[in-house]
């Protein structure tokens, strides 16, 4: 399962988190997400949100920074935006052994409580972004504030993480070849080559190999950097902060910049226009072939 996260720049107590705000305003109020689970862990505090396609998002932010300030330096060296993905692995002993081979040595690894054990590899090596691997034991954390209502009648679904690289085929080193990623569709953006990967359930990750001038710019000396969430809802405009960036038969595209969104592009498609749709080939199974599990967006 993938874990994909924001963070918000503000710093919280230990007895009133304000990510449960962010959560409702980011998520809850305008794209419907329900309530999973939060808590506190050494230096943030974490709260996710479910869509209606099973993905979840979870948000940042620090707390407890006596216990571990890494969060905090995050913000204050790349402000508000992405910071990981999360796959849960059946074996995290054999996924940190798969990866170190495969020469993506984790760090600060933590397999001190049964209940979660996770290792990460380190965006220099993962193209630009944060790779969590983590084995768990499910479990819920009570919401510690309450939510206001969804501003919408049925909740989006997050269908797809956008992630643009500089050399795709390097990055399939890792989200194939390691992650377990399973090809199901490619083409090209303009100028720019994607490839979709699908694991068993929801999750998908869309690589863009950054060819045009704007994109790449846009990159810059990073090895990848996250472009953006794709979401579909009945109603994209109705999201605050969007705006129209396409039209098509199906519906018009709107998109929630970066800076409306503590640093995370939104890419908002009408039901039925069939973003991230594809899915595994009959007969074939992610898990077989490297034992990782479906990302699914707990952001």
């Amino acid at each position: 399962m993938a874990r994909w996260l924001r963070s918000s720049t503000s710093t919280t107590s230990p007895s009133r988190p304000s990510t449960s705000s962010t959560i409702s305003i980011a998520t809850g109020g305008d794209l419907g997400g329900q309530w999973v689970s939060g808590g506190y862990d050494p230096g943030f505090y974490w709260g996710q949100v479910g869509f209606a396609n099973g993905m979840r998002l979870e948000m940042l932010e620090p707390a407890n920074l006596e216990l571990d300030d890494f969060l905090r330096r995050f913000l204050d060296g790349s402000g508000p935006g992405p910071h990981h993905i999360t796959f849960k692995v059946p074996d995290i002993h054999a996924a940190i052994d798969a990866a170190t081979a495969a020469g993506y040595p984790p760090v600060r690894v933590n397999l001190a409580h049964e209940s979660w054990m996770e290792a990460f590899l380190h965006p220099k090596a993962a193209h630009g972004i944060v790779v969590q691997l983590a084995q768990s034991s499910e479990h819920e954390h009570p919401l510690l504030t309450e939510l206001p209502p969804s501003r919408i009648a049925e909740p989006a679904s997050l269908d797809c993480i956008v992630h643009a690289v500089t050399d795709i085929e390097s990055a399939l080193g890792l989200f194939r070849d390691v992650l377990g990623g399973m090809p199901v569709e490619h083409g090209t953006d303009g100028e720019d080559p994607h490839v979709d990967l699908a694991w068993p359930g929801p999750g998908r990750i869309r690589l863009v190999e950054a060819r045009s001038a704007d994109l790449k710019e846009w990159v810059g000396s990073r090895p990848g950097r996250l472009h953006h969430l794709a979401f579909t809802l009945a109603d994209p405009s109705e999201v605050r902060g969007a705006e129209r960036v396409d039209r098509h038969d199906t519906g018009d595209v709107f998109e929630v910049a970066p800076t409306a969104n503590l640093g995370t592009r939104l890419r908002l498609h009408p039901l039925g226009f069939g973003v991230r749709t594809s899915r595994l080939p009959r007969g074939s199974d992610a898990r077989t072939r490297s034992g990782w599990e479906t990302p699914s967006y707990e952001q």
